[in-house]
């Protein structure tokens, strides 16, 4: 199997963290309870971050090169905290050197980078695995479970918020910031990347730098969904509402009961006489099922591991992480072009499997030279 590893007694993965800002001291602690892990480093040019983590974790291993990393053979993996803006050239970097890559959400700035890392990767053999955490959620997973059962039947809408007063990001608009969460969460339970964007934003602090958005998507199956965004909010808000034929589903992270159903709805009443239409409506029983408790970020990267180890598909996967940057570049489209609604052109499937075949001819490598275009209607 090119690129993967060989599973024997008491082998462990060597990863190393780039970036201690505000994510990588969480990842370095995952990381450092996953049986899969060994050897530990963490990587930051400020050495007073460094310090901190030592200080917590003493065998964890610090340095303030990146390239001390990328030549260093002994490490396995490398897991991406930074900036946006540097996620390709650090991505590319780790790649070329021949480690599995893990890369915070979104997976590039565009789709046109995400392409390239997916490209170099297929050709290495290598797991090229997203941050969208929220994926792994217990919640998260037990409503793809009620759609996927046919519970909730045909989704008629969804309706999120995700708004909360900062952080404002120095590289990123609020889309580029939070908007990968819900993007990530919708396609992993619609299965399917929206047909139609069309979006409103503003700069309100920073000219320029949308800081509120509110997102409207439309899909092939018919179900659309609107998402809000903002980092301007008196409170934190992570709600989502989703419609079904059958039954309503409210999701709220923040509350300690994270999913709700409701034995809800309307229809239509068989007339009695012709042109007589009355709508019936049902209210019955509010479900509150129990969720397992277990933390997204260990699942996330206990995935990151077993993908590296046994040559399986990680959930959040390079094809999911390019679905969501080509959403968000479908919104700044929409919003470049007056609020008008974009049109995404369908992607074809990719695959980033580690024992996919090291040749530019496979389908992800294919698919990353081909540059998205956008309809505007």
């Amino acid at each position: 199997m090119a690129g993967a590893r060989s599973r024997w007694e008491g082998d462990r993965l060597s990863v190393a963290v780039i970036g201690l800002g505000y994510w990588g001291p969480n990842l370095i602690r995952n990381l450092h309870e996953l049986p899969d892990v060994g050897e530990l480093w963490a990587c930051d040019v400020r050495t007073e971050r460094l310090e901190r983590v030592v200080s917590r974790f003493p065998a964890v291993k610090p340095t303030t090169s990146y390239e001390e990393v990328l030549t260093n053979p002994a490490i396995d993996a490398v897991v991406i905290a930074t900036p946006i803006s540097s996620h390709h050239r650090l991505g590319a970097a780790a790649l070329r050197a021949g480690k599995h890559v893990f890369v915070e959400k979104p997976l590039a700035g565009s789709s046109q980078d995400a392409r390239s890392l997916i490209e170099l990767a297929s050709q290495g053999g290598l797991v090229l695995m997203p941050g969208h955490t929220f994926i792994y959620s217990p919640a998260v997973v037990l409503i793809r479970s009620l759609i996927e059962s046919g519970e909730v039947g045909d989704i008629y809408f969804i309706s999120t918020s995700r708004v909360n007063l900062g952080l404002h990001q120095s590289d990123s608009s609020v889309a580029w910031d939070l908007g990968p969460h819900d993007f990530s969460i919708l396609r992993h339970w619609l299965e399917e990347t929206p047909a139609r964007v069309s979006a409103v934003a503003r700069g309100c602090i920073i000219p320029g730098t949308p800081d509120v958005a509110f997102i409207d998507l439309e899909y092939g199956s018919g179900t659309i969904g609107h998402v809000e965004l903002s980092w301007l909010s008196p409170s934190k808000l992570r709600r989502t509402t989703i419609v079904g034929s059958r039954k309503m589903v409210v999701y709220d992270d923040t509350s300690s009961e994270p999913v709700r159903l409701f034995d809800s709805g309307a229809a239509i009443r068989d007339p009695a006489t012709f042109g007589e239409y009355t709508l019936t409506y049902r209210t019955g029983d509010i479900l509150s099922p129990h969720i397992e408790a277990a933390e997204p970020i260990y699942r996330e990267l206990e995935d990151f591991c077993r993908a590296i180890v046994h040559g399986t598909t990680p959930r959040s996967s390079a094809e999911l992480g390019l679905e969501v940057v080509r959403t968000i570049e479908a919104v700044d489209a929409s919003l470049a072009g007056g609020g008008a609604p974009v049109c995404l052109e369908p992607t074809r499937a990719l695959s980033v499997h580690p024992d996919a075949p090291r040749t530019a001819t496979n389908g992800a490598a294919a698919a990353a030279s081909e540059p998205d275009s956008f309809i505007i209607i």
